[in-house]
C-alpha cells in the first residue's frame, strides 16, 4: 500500500488503526484506551526502529508499561459511572513535569546525537520526553495532558512525514483533532463533577 507516493507497511497500518482507536477511547474516558494502546505501541516500536527513530521506538516500549499502569490506575479510579474522575494537575506537578521533560529532552538528544545514527535527535527526543509526561498526566486523569499531547502532535507530523511514514503523519494530524475533542470532553466532565 502507498500513501502520497510513500510505502505503508501492514504493521504501520495496524498501528494506525489501533492508535486512532486508543486516542478516541481516551478522549471519551473509556478504559479500552489502554489495551488498544498496547497493541498500537508495540506495532509502532517496530515501525520507528526501522525508520531510525530510536527514541520513539524505545518510547513505545515504555508506553507499553505505562499503558499497563494506566489501565490499572483507571480500573482503581473508576466511579459509579465506570469512568475516572478528571481534574486539573496541581501547579507543583505542572512545573516539575515541565522541568523533567525539558531535562529528559536534552539528555535524550545528547544520547541520540553521540551514540546513534539518528538523523533527527532533537525532535525525536522532544517526542520521547513530552509523550512520557502526557501519558503520566493522562493516567492520573489530569486534563492538561491534552495540551502536552497537542504539542507532541505538532512536532510529530513533520518528523514522521520526513522519515517516510506518511500514514503515521496523517494519524498525528487526526490525533490533533482528537486531542482538542478530548480536552473539551474532559472540560465538560470537570464542570459536571464540580456542579455535583
Amino acid at each position: 500500500m502507498e500513501l502520497a507516493g510513500q510505502a505503508v507497511s501492514p504493521v504501520e497500518a495496524v498501528a494506525f488503526v489501533t492508535g486512532l482507536a486508543s486516542v478516541w477511547y481516551a478522549q471519551r474516558l473509556n478504559i479500552a484506551t489502554w489495551p488498544t494502546g498496547i497493541v498500537s505501541v508495540l506495532c509502532f516500536a517496530w515501525v520507528f526502529f526501522h525508520a531510525k527513530l530510536y527514541a520513539d521506538a524505545g518510547l513505545q516500549l515504555v508506553f507499553c508499561v505505562l499503558c499497563g499502569w494506566g489501565w490499572w490506575k483507571w480500573r482503581q479510579g473508576q466511579g459509579r459511572e465506570g469512568v475516572i474522575r478528571v481534574s486539573r494537575a496541581p501547579m507543583r506537578e505542572l512545573v516539575l513535569g515541565l522541568v523533567a521533560a525539558m531535562l529528559a529532552t536534552a539528555a535524550c538528544a545528547w544520547l541520540l546525537r553521540t551514540h546513534s545514527d539518528s538523523p533527527v535527535p532533537w525532535p525525536d527526543a522532544v517526542i520521547f520526553s513530552f509523550s512520557l509526561l502526557a501519558t503520566w498526566k493522562q493516567a492520573r486523569g489530569w486534563i492538561d495532558c491534552w495540551w502536552v499531547w497537542i504539542a507532541v502532535d505538532i512536532v510529530s507530523v513533520p518528523l514522521y512525514w520526513s522519515r517516510s511514514l506518511p500514514l503515521t503523519a496523517v494519524l498525528y494530524v487526526l490525533f490533533l483533532g482528537l486531542c482538542v475533542a478530548g480536552w473539551r470532553h474532559w472540560s465538560r466532565r470537570i464542570a459536571a463533577q464540580e456542579a455535583a
